[in-house]
Formats: C-alpha cells, sequence, structure tokens
C-alpha cells in the first residue's frame, strides 16, 4: 500500500501511476541525452594533459589522439598545460563545458593523491568530473644507479635497505611534491626503519637526477627501462601485482617483503561533470578501440598494461585509491603545502 496525504491508494494503482509519469519523462530525458551525442564530435575536441610533451601522460594521450582523429575524422587535440602535479590542467577542465570537447587525460596522482595532501585545491573530484576510462595500467620501478658511490654495487631492496641504516640518510626523487612517489618512498623509508630525505623534481628529469647522482634511489615510471637495459640503472623493485614481462628477475616489492608498497597506477581521462551519459558512453566505447588498434599497442605497451576500464569501473578504482591514499598519507604523514 503507497499513502499520499490522507488517502490511502492501493499499491497496483500507485505503481501505475509512477509507471505512466516515468513513460512521460524518460523518454525526454533519453531523447535529450542521445540528441547531445547525435554525429559527436561535430568539432574539434581538446584533450587537456597536465604534463609535459614526453612524459607518459602525453604519450598516452598523443597516441589515443592520433587514433581517435582516425576514427572520427575530427581533430583531437593535445593541449599540455602541466604544473602543479597535474593540478592546473585539472583546474581548467573542471571549469570547462560539459559538453564532450574538453576532455581531461590525468594520473593517478593528480586525481587519487592531490585531493589528500594540497589545501587549496581547486577542483573536487567527486564533484567536478566524470570518470570516462582508463587508457594504461602503470607499474614504476625502484631504481639505483650502478654509478653511485656508494649505492652502485646494491642489488636488491634488502642491500638498499641495509645500505640505508648505515651512515648519512638516503635521498630519493620524485616528479615533485605530494606526488606518488613522493608517497612510495616515504612508505619504503617508513616501514624499513631508515631515514631518508624527498628531493622533488619536475616531470622527465627523475632518472636524469639519479644518473648524476644527486639522489640515492627514486620510484619512476617504465621511461627509465632504456637506461636499466643499457645497464646505467638498475631496477631492485616494481610496484604492480606481478613481475614485469621485461624484467622477469626483477621482485615485486611484494615480493621483496613491502606489500604496502603495491601500486596499481593508471593513467586515464576524465570529462566534466554534467557531461551527457550518451557522450560518455561514446568516449569510453571509442576510447577503448582506439587504444587497442595495432599501431596504438605498439606504443602503449612500452608503458604499462592497457586497460580500458568502463566509467563505474573507474569511479570505484578512484575511491579504492583514495581510501588507500588516505591511510598511507596518515602513516607516513607527507605534505605538498
Amino acid at each position: 500500500m503507497k499513502r499520499f496525504a490522507h488517502l490511502t491508494v492501493p499499491a497496483w494503482i500507485a505503481r501505475t501511476l509512477v509507471a505512466i509519469g516515468l513513460l512521460g519523462i524518460a523518454p525526454a530525458c533519453l531523447g535529450q541525452d542521445v540528441a547531445a551525442a547525435a554525429g559527436y564530435p561535430t568539432k574539434p575536441v581538446r584533450l587537456v594533459v597536465g604534463f609535459p610533451p614526453g612524459t607518459s601522460t602525453d604519450i598516452v594521450a598523443r597516441t589515443v589522439a592520433e587514433a581517435l582523429h582516425k576514427r572520427f575524422e575530427q581533430p583531437f587535440v593535445v593541449e599540455n598545460r602541466p604544473g602543479a602535479n597535474g593540478m592546473l590542467a585539472a583546474e581548467q577542465v573542471a571549469r570547462s563545458a560539459p559538453d564532450g570537447y574538453t576532455v581531461l587525460f590525468t594520473n593517478t596522482s593528480a586525481i587519487t593523491l592531490n585531493p589528500l595532501v594540497y589545501k587549496n585545491l581547486r577542483y573536487d573530484v567527486n564533484e567536478d568530473f566524470a570518470p570516462v576510462t582508463t587508457v594504461i595500467s602503470v607499474p614504476a620501478l625502484l631504481l639505483v644507479s650502478t654509478g653511485n658511490p656508494r649505492l652502485g654495487a646494491v642489488k636488491s631492496v634488502a642491500e638498499l635497505v641495509a645500505a640505508g641504516k648505515t651512515g648519512t640518510p638516503l635521498t630519493y626523487a620524485s616528479l615533485g611534491n605530494g606526488n606518488l612517489f613522493q608517497l612510495a618512498g616515504a612508505e619504503l623509508s617508513l616501514a624499513a626503519g631508515i631515514e631518508s630525505l624527498h628531493v622533488p623534481y619536475r616531470a622527465g628529469l627523475v632518472s636524469t637526477a639519479l644518473l648524476g647522482n644527486e639522489v640515492d634511489f627514486t620510484f619512476d615510471t617504465l621511461a627509465a627501462l632504456p637506461q636499466v637495459r643499457n645497464g646505467r640503472l638498475r631496477a631492485l623493485g616494481v610496484t604492480s601485482g606481478t613481475r614485469w614481462r621485461e624484467l622477469p628477475d626483477v621482485p615485486t616489492l611484494e615480493e621483496a617483503g613491502y606489500p604496502m608498497l603495491r601500486y596499481d597506477l593508471w593513467t586515464g581521462v576524465m570529462a566534466p561533470k554534467g557531461t551527457p551519459p550518451a557522450i560518455l558512453d561514446t568516449l569510453y566505447r571509442e576510447i577503448a578501440a582506439a587504444a587497442r588498434t595495432a599501431e596504438a599497442m605498439a606504443r602503449l605497451t612500452t608503458l604499462g598494461d592497457v586497460l580500458t576500464m568502463p566509467p563505474a569501473q573507474f569511479a570505484d578504482a578512484i575511491r579504492r585509491d583514495l581510501d588507500r591514499n588516505a591511510a598511507a598519507v596518515k602513516r607516513t604523514g607527507i605534505t605538498a603545502n
């Protein structure tokens, strides 16, 4: 039974009334949504990247943009807006019209760590963005330089920790204050019981700093693999759940005894909140298809594993990452301000 004001109406009548109402409303809403996506895109689409040209996020964006251009015969223009660990680009997209013509290519740090360590963040992950899809899952490598006078002979995480317990504190680089690689270094130091000093660098300069012996160790993306292959850098561990296919002899950090350093990083796409669901669905389906073309796969698999989550699954992953990182930030006490 359903109760309306002072009248009691049989449940079957109430259900009928609700159904009639929905039948009148739903087609109108659906029609507006479908109309918004009809023919999309009819003009160039901007892909805003919060990191400099040549970085992993930028390469992913340009690879997808090229494939989307071929699929739609419309320009997909990559616009780099680096700065503040991806915050400047995120702010720009958060304020953009929710029409599918401005989207954000971003990464785990900008979406799931910035809100936890920056006090004056000008975007709200939940209120300002609609998740579209991930493109790749990105492992990170724990690295030392073979030319480092102190650590050049270190060949395992255990040996790095042992070195950290003798002499002066170790130094480690990251891609900037508030970056996930800063958090990873802090978590390793805390769990291992060693002292360390964080040294932030601009994107693309971490491996250079390590090779120049400006720091003792770092976490970095697979962009460092060429230096590992030529022997100038040594990988001690990988943050993914399984060993990386090109480094079968390098253990995961979990295998090395540090399960808290299981990081499933991603590069993904987000749109302004309020973007019509039909356009979000089109973007998801077309990006997923574009990322799996032979040409795109050849590039993307050098950076990680192609992983195109649907929007709802991506939203769940963001929530899990926020919870996980919140606990890690509390443990380590890192801050970006």
